[in-house]
């Protein structure tokens, strides 16, 4: 497992720049104990640019799937954003933290035991489906402009209104009993699909309230993001190692990249070029954003249906050549 990035040293000791990454997308295997702007930092090394961004971040407690785009792929990231995710948790029943997870402090230890199965099973059926979930305390959502987990952090009392989100699996694969400092717990191996802006943290803490005790994570594995899983995902030291071998780091080319997060429009070669000079084309008849790709299969532009001075044409949402 990759170590946490040590602190900068002088800027004569810095290694010379590597060279540029092409456009395109990283998925990494976010180790456990970093946080989503050290594997940032990291990989602007890697590919030699600053023009480095995530979709979507992961707690430092977390590991798995972080999707990072380098270069004009940046500017896809917003649709990963709003994809699905699928995860891998554990939760702990019987005792509640201040952040929902085993990083923050105990505030709670009620104790899991005797909680009848069938008591179980419908505390996790309420928590599937579309749910108005309150988003945890140490999250990042704003609240006057500063982020909810500073306010809690600095000792406020932080409210935060539910909002819709959909939870499409919540599987209870395995269920262990034990102690946790004396009080009876009951750790439960969970696999979970949910919407964007849902909080798998928030799942342990209503799971537990909804059976009278406290729950909080214990680990928590990010497994997909949209159409990105962990069989294309690369830890930092293989990333580090496979730019080393081959001169530059190697991204997936926007076209493959769009293609993992949205639809496709195939377009002809004056479509093509017409999208290029930021024109709009022939409508598709289909909603939603959708990733033209040219005849030698590069993404030209995201294109959206829309109905302009009476006439449905396709707009191009963003321009990529």
């Amino acid at each position: 497992m990759s170590a946490r990035p040590e602190g900068r040293g002088r800027a004569s000791e810095r290694p010379p720049r590597r060279p540029t990454a092409p456009d395109g997308f990283v998925v990494v295997d976010k180790p456990q104990g970093w946080t989503s702007h050290d594997v940032v930092a990291r990989t602007r090394g890697l590919a030699g640019t600053r023009k480095v961004g995530h979709a979507g971040t992961l707690d430092p407690m977390a590991t798995g799937v972080l999707v990072l785009g380098i270069g004009k792929a940046t500017r896809l990231l917003t649709y990963v954003v709003g994809a699905d995710k699928d995860y891998d948790a554990t939760i702990r029943l019987g005792v509640a933290t201040n952040t929902d997870d085993a990083e923050g402090e105990t505030v709670a230890s009620d104790g899991a035991s005797g909680l009848p199965d069938d008591a179980l099973r419908a505390a996790v059926d309420r928590l599937t489906g579309d749910i108005m979930q309150v988003p945890t305390t140490v999250s990042a959502i704003k609240i006057d402009g500063e982020r909810a987990y500073a306010r809690a952090r600095a000792g406020e009392d932080v409210a935060l209104a539910p909002r819709p989100v959909t939870v499409s699996r919540f599987d209870v694969l395995d269920a262990r009993a034990g102690t946790a400092d004396g009080v009876p717990v009951l750790d439960l191996d969970v696999r979970v699909t949910v919407s964007s802006g849902t909080y798998v943290r928030a799942l342990a803490r209503d799971l537990g309230a909804a059976l009278g005790t406290g729950g909080h994570l214990t680990a928590l594995r990010r497994t997909r993001v949209g159409g990105y899983g962990l069989d294309v995902a690369r830890t930092l030291d293989a990333m580090e190692a496979q730019a080393d071998r081959d001169g530059t780091l190697a991204t997936l080319p926007l076209a493959v990249a769009a293609r993992g997060i949205l639809p496709v429009r195939d377009v002809d070669e004056a479509e093509a070029r017409a999208l290029g000079f930021g024109q709009w084309i022939a409508p598709s008849g289909r909603t939603g954003v959708l990733a033209a790709i040219d005849p030698s299969g590069d993404l030209v532009a995201l294109v959206e249906d829309t109905r302009r001075k009476g006439e449905d044409l396709a707009r191009p949402v963003l321009v990529t050549r």
